[in-house]
């Protein structure tokens, strides 16, 4: 699945990065805790959360994730559309809450991954 895939799936909106869409995708984290996401996201992954906040680029940058999707319409500040684009992480904003976009995505093949012991 690609990230253009995935705004498609989340009738999303891409707010950074359009030139990255064609980026592959192979597992999904959906979480507003960071410590969450340092601790279980896998390579080649996409974020989805309700956290609007530099963390979150920090975050997604340190961990190689892919792309981030603000759920519920979030809409990051200028400072964070800044961020995402000097490190190259596409942003998306959907409509869909965090449950269902976890659904699409999931109801489309995209995957979790199991948790490592």
């Amino acid at each position: 699945m690609t990230v253009e895939d995935i705004v498609r799936i989340l009738d999303g909106t891409p707010l950074t990065c359009k030139d990255n869409l064609g980026i592959e995708v192979r597992t999904a984290c959906g979480s507003d805790m960071m410590s969450d996401v340092l601790a279980f996201a896998k390579t080649q992954c996409v974020l989805l959360t309700g956290l609007c906040n530099p963390q979150v680029i920090r975050t997604a940058e340190m961990m190689d994730i892919v792309c981030i999707i603000f759920v519920r319409g979030k809409q990051p500040d200028e400072s964070m559309l800044e961020l995402a684009e000097e490190n190259g992480i596409p942003l998306i904003s959907t409509p869909h809450r965090m449950f269902s976009a976890c659904g699409l995505l999931y109801e489309n093949g995209l995957r979790g991954g199991k948790m490592d012991a």
